[in-house]
């Protein structure tokens, strides 16, 4: 069973031993989902009992060392993250394959045999533009997402443009009229009534009140009174307009006023 195990890595003249001996190890240190494609072994023109060997997983590169004849072995052990190229160099007994790591020191394992070199190098290769293409990939769609706008209601409402309320400042109303004194008043005040002369019997006019009642047998007005009503109406109508054009009467005032003062023609 174990035979069959590694029949598929011993494909490329790799020692079946050594590779069995790898294997076992490698199984030991596998994680889940974690599988081993290929492994390539070192082939001195010396015969060596256990010679370094070269493990690609489908995660991680494990280089390994035998010590201590075969009692002790070192591991280097790399994920694809880890490794910023592989780079081989073929020479008269076989390859030089060497491991650039971010950090640290390169690791070189000499004597690959060229085919297994050459697979080592597709292999890793293969596996690092994988990795930089999910990188790649990752990081695009991460820029789509930052970009697309996220909403939390499927029908955004759009917002309102806040609108500064202004404040208008009340006006104070200044009153058309003040205390306007009543029409009767204005009249009286800007139209004293006057004494109107009589004839005395010795030919001389004299005053009488206007107030005076129940005159007795009044003297018949000379006809120059009846001019003088009429200057006595103007004067009135005239201090009426100016009363209006002052605004301390109203319009329906001074019609009235009018009507009344030009009845008495």
């Amino acid at each position: 069973m174990e035979n069959y195990q590694i029949d598929k890595y011993v494909q490329d003249g790799q020692d079946p031993k050594v590779v069995e001996k790898i294997h076992g190890k490698i199984l030991d240190m596998m994680t889940p989902g974690e599988s081993v494609n290929y492994i390539a072994v070192q082939k001195k023109p010396a015969v060596t009992l256990l010679p370094d060997s070269i493990t690609v997983s489908n995660k991680r590169l494990f280089l390994c060392e035998f010590t201590k004849l075969g009692l002790a072995t070192n591991f280097e052990i790399f994920s694809w993250q880890d490794i910023k190229d592989i780079a081989f160099k073929e020479e008269i007994f076989g390859s030089k394959v060497t491991v650039i790591p971010f950090t640290g020191e390169n690791l070189t394992i000499d004597y690959i045999p060229k085919i297994q070199a050459r697979k080592l190098y597709q292999l890793i290769k293969a596996a690092l533009d994988n990795l930089q293409n999910q990188k790649s990939e990752a990081k695009e769609s991460k820029i789509v997402i930052e970009n697309k706008p996220v909403y939390s209601n499927p029908d955004p409402i759009k917002e309102k443009p806040i609108v500064e309320e202004k404040r208008e400042t009340p006006v104070q109303e200044t009153p058309r009229f003040t205390e306007r004194p009543s029409l009767n008043d204005s009249f009286a005040q800007n139209n004293p009534k006057t004494e109107e002369p009589k004839p005395s019997i010795f030919g001389t006019p004299t005053s009488t009140p206007s107030s005076e009642p129940n005159r007795p047998n009044p003297a018949p007005v000379p006809a120059t009174s009846k001019v003088e009503d009429e200057d006595e109406i103007t004067a009135k109508l005239k201090k009426l307009k100016s009363l209006y054009d002052k605004q301390l009467i109203t319009q329906a005032e001074y019609e009235s006023k009018k009507a009344e003062v030009l009845s008495k023609l």
